[in-house]
């Protein structure tokens, strides 16, 4: 923590690990317009891509979750068919390798693209086919494994569940789930979490964002997740004493002494309401805690950000240097959903060496 703050094109040239990214949340602006154009999609909200962005934006930036998904009818609009979901794909891979990002879970509803009349297999196939091409193209090497994600409003969760294991060798390497949290709890998909557990397959869950520690409580023990997606509501568990020291509850102790990752997405959390700003953010507390914290986009369209905006926020709001910033990164890459051996070659190959030579340099 004593590192100096590093500049923006020294954390853009780092080593970036990305675990929560939704694929329909990261459209180029201009994409969204093209495919709009060529799709036939008639209710955008403007053509321009500058426009389009501008009310984009404005709409996520509002305070208020439900007003920040809005955007997404627009963007999952224009995803219907093969050739527009392996492009936005493509391009999701692209525009991480060109931001650092040098393996990232990237998320996706199968069951959101299906009103021109694909199956959810047709969806699958497109979109990994769009990752691999986005990784061929990318300026810097990259590796994008998906993740399925069922919605907790819906009833597909267990087809989802059982698409994830089918293409677990082909690409996907785990399931989420997500949607409004208040009423929908997750154990109304318990049977899902427990064929996933039979099958040995990894799973997140969007849990304490929006809600709090009940459904972070549901997800860890009544479902079994291996990721917390968000999960910044765990503050409400830590107590401070009048000493100034910091006491854990019983919950908030499970989850640091398990070390069951954090998805912390923090401009998007400041977006929706569940944190007031980036310095109040509680990236700054759990990580002094240790709880296993990591950095996160969410939506890069909607939040205007990259990973790279993400970590040079944190950095200046708590006073982190490259040093913390490696401490994250390998948190990450501990936490992803592919195997050990691959998990510690990225680490030991990739990122600690990148973060070495940086540091050496700064």
């Amino acid at each position: 923590m004593a590192d100096a703050i590093p500049s923006r094109e020294t954390l853009n040239r780092a080593p970036k690990v990305l675990l929560h990214d939704h694929l329909d949340g990261g459209l180029r602006p201009a994409t969204v317009a093209e495919l709009a154009a060529e799709t036939g999609y008639p209710d955008l909200p403007a053509s321009d891509p500058v426009a389009l962005a501008a009310w984009i934006r404005s709409a996520a930036d509002s305070g208020s979750l439900e007003r920040y998904l809005e955007p997404f009818r627009h963007t999952v609009g224009v995803m219907q068919t093969p050739e527009a979901l392996a492009r936005v794909a493509s391009e999701c891979a692209q525009d991480l390798a060109a931001d650092g990002v040098v393996y990232a879970e990237v998320r996706f509803a199968p069951e959101l693209h299906l009103e021109r009349g694909l199956s959810l297999e047709q969806v699958i196939d497109a979109v990994l086919a769009g990752f691999r091409d986005g990784e061929r193209a990318a300026s810097r090497p990259i590796r994008v494994g998906a993740l399925l994600t069922a919605m907790r409003t819906a009833a597909r969760s267990r087809q989802i569940a059982e698409l994830t294991v089918a293409y677990r060798d082909r690409g996907v390497v785990g399931f989420d789930i997500a949607g409004r949290e208040a009423g929908y709890p997750p154990t109304r998909h318990l049977d899902s979490f427990e064929f996933l557990r039979r099958e040995n397959a990894h799973f997140t869950i969007h849990a304490g964002e929006a809600f709090g520690l009940p459904s972070i409580w549901e997800a860890i023990q009544w479902c079994g997740a291996d990721r917390l997606g968000h999960g910044v509501r765990i503050v409400d568990d830590i107590h401070r004493d009048p000493d100034g020291t910091y006491r854990l509850g019983p919950l908030a102790a499970y989850v640091r002494d398990r070390r069951i990752p954090l998805e912390l997405c923090p401009t998007s959390n400041v977006m929706t309401g569940a944190a007031p700003s980036i310095a109040e953010h509680p990236l700054g507390l759990l990580s002094r805690l240790r709880f296993r914290t990591t950095i996160n986009t969410d939506n890069r369209l909607m939040s205007d950000t990259t990973m790279t905006d993400e970590m040079a926020k944190a950095c200046e709001a708590f006073g982190w240097g490259l040093e913390d910033m490696r401490w994250l990164t390998v948190n990450a890459m501990k936490s992803a959903f592919i195997p050990f051996d691959e998990r510690l070659a990225l680490i030991d190959d990739v990122i600690k060496p990148g973060y070495a030579a940086l540091i050496a340099r700064s």
